[in-house]
């Protein structure tokens, strides 16, 4: 038996550097190395884009996404490279923002 994708998700024009499956919720949420976080369904579908701070984005600040979880109550984090957490609805809507300096792995 070959096993075949489910779906092919598309959107991205850099590499992935992180992903989850929220399966209670059905959706994929994905970061690429220069680019935003992308909410597809299982299916295929791409639903939103999560954007990081407007303050912070810009080619020098670009926001590369190291860290992507979701949790089943419909709550996206997402970490990025220079430090920074955000916590997005599943509705691509920021809730929050922090800071830290410490090293997340």
């Amino acid at each position: 038996d070959f096993a075949t994708p489910r779906a092919i998700l598309t959107g991205h024009d850099y590499e992935i550097t992180c992903a989850t499956i929220c399966a209670e919720l059905g959706l994929v949420i994905s970061g690429s190395k220069e680019g935003p976080c992308l909410i597809h369904s299982m299916n295929g579908d791409l639903l939103r884009t999560l954007e990081g701070p407007e303050t912070l984005q810009g080619p020098e600040n670009c926001l590369r996404p190291k860290l992507i979880q979701a949790s089943r109550e419909g709550h996206c984090v997402i970490y990025y490279e220079n430090g920074l957490f955000c916590v997005f609805s599943v509705n691509g809507r920021l809730q929050a923002t922090m800071e830290t300096d410490d090293k997340i792995r």
